[in-house]
C-alpha cells in the first residue's frame, strides 16, 4: 500500500514494492520510519518518511505525498503533523522539509503544518 500511495502522489514516481524494500534495508532506514496515513473509510491516502539523524539532531520529512484521488480534504497537513511528531518521538531536535517553491501544494500542505519558509537554495544539477 505504501507504494501505491506514493506512486499515486507524484506523476513520475517509479517507486515499486521492491525499491521500498531495498530502502528499508540500508543502513539509512535504521533511523527512519515510513507512515501511512487513512480515511475514515479506510482507504490508504497519504504517506509520508521521516529520516532521523539522531537524538538532538534535525530529521528530515521526504518525500510526503497524498494520494491524487484524496486532495483537498486536510490529510497532507495531517500526515505533515504525523511526520513531525514521530521525529519528535525519535528525538530530533526540529524537522526539515525540501520543496520546490513551484509546487505549491506542497509549500500549502508544508504551511498549514506550521513549516516555515526559508530563502530558496537553487539545486544543482548534473548534465549527464
Amino acid at each position: 500500500m505504501r507504494t501505491l500511495v506514493q506512486r499515486a502522489s507524484f506523476e513520475s514516481s517509479r517507486f515499486t514494492d521492491e525499491r521500498w524494500h531495498t530502502m528499508t534495508t540500508g543502513p539509512a532506514y535504521a533511523a527512519a520510519r515510513c507512515l501511512l496515513a487513512y480515511d475514515a473509510q479506510g482507504s490508504a491516502v497519504a504517506t509520508a518518511t521521516v529520516w532521523s539523524a539522531g537524538e538532538g539532531r534535525p530529521g528530515v520529512l521526504e518525500p510526503l505525498g497524498v494520494h491524487r484521488d484524496h486532495r483537498g480534504h486536510g490529510y497532507g497537513t495531517a500526515i505533515a503533523l504525523a511526520a513531525a511528531s514521530a521525529l519528535r518521538e525519535m528525538g530530533a531536535s526540529s524537522a526539515t522539509v525540501c520543496a520546490e517553491s513551484s509546487n505549491v501544494g506542497a509549500v500549502a500542505t508544508y504551511s498549514s503544518a506550521g513549516f516555515q519558509s526559508r530563502p530558496e537554495v537553487p539545486d544543482l544539477v548534473r548534465v549527464s
